[in-house]
């Protein structure tokens, strides 16, 4: 489900606690990653604080953090735009997470504890597909959360920071990978039996498995196109130019 601007507004403007520079920071981010804000437009500071009724201070702020992470790039005089997708730089970082996510595994079945691997298992249940669903982030997020969880109880916490920097250069595209029900039926039944192999300290098979379970994302990837992604267009609300 495409998350929209007036949506996104509604929690900005809901949670005050936090300065007005991280809060813009978040709901940009987000917006950009649920194609609200689509790949390549052109945002500029005074449209942004007049959307989020602030001082462009915080707008810049935010501005220049996302452009720090990579979601987007400033031009002098031009504007900011959102970064087009790089498919092939996508691939690569696939490729590369699949020796990070190798080594976590191994990891995991020598330090996580038994406790934390059987809840786990519980949530990647088929049969919560529906529960799940519901929850904050949604499926999306907690597949994040699955390969985090799995990278901070390897009991390294240098892979678990790369892991990190990666989910962030990809997220966009494993966004859209968990939108068919097909291929999210498919992820649940990957994620239980590879949490199955770590709890039987499987290292060998469970390698093997996170190994075909990102390759298939990485295809998933590749055909991805241009074409297909306008038609998420329709769905979102553009700063397009």
């Amino acid at each position: 489900m495409q998350v929209n601007a007036k949506s996104v507004l509604k929690r900005y403007n809901a949670t005050p606690g936090r300065s007005g520079g991280v809060r813009v920071y978040e709901a940009l981010k987000e917006m950009i990653l649920s194609f609200a804000i689509y790949p390549g437009s052109r945002i500029t500071e005074q449209e942004l604080a007049d959307l989020f009724q602030v001082s462009r201070t915080p707008i810049r702020e935010a501005l220049q953090r996302l452009e720090v992470d990579g979601y987007l790039s400033i031009r002098p005089k031009q504007g900011c735009f959102v970064r087009q997708l790089d498919m092939e730089e996508i691939s690569q970082y696939y490729q590369v997470r699949v020796a990070i996510e190798q080594m976590i595994v191994e990891g995991a079945c020598i330090n996580m504890p038994r406790k934390e691997l059987e809840k786990l298992l519980q949530i990647w249940d088929v049969s919560m597909m529906e529960t799940n669903a519901s929850r904050r982030g949604g499926h999306q997020q907690l597949e994040e959360d699955f390969h985090m969880a799995l990278a901070e109880g390897s009991g390294n916490s240098v892979l678990a920071n790369y892991l990190r920097d990666i989910n962030n250069h990809i997220r966009i595209i494993r966004r859209l990978d968990m939108q068919d029900y097909e291929r999210l039926e498919r992820t649940y039944q990957e994620h239980h039996d590879i949490l199955g192999q770590i709890l039987a300290r499987n290292p060998g098979k469970a390698k093997t498995m996170m190994k075909h379970h990102i390759q298939r994302s990485e295809e998933f990837a590749k055909t991805i196109t241009l074409t297909e992604l306008a038609r998420k267009k329709s769905f979102a609300l553009a700063f397009g130019r």
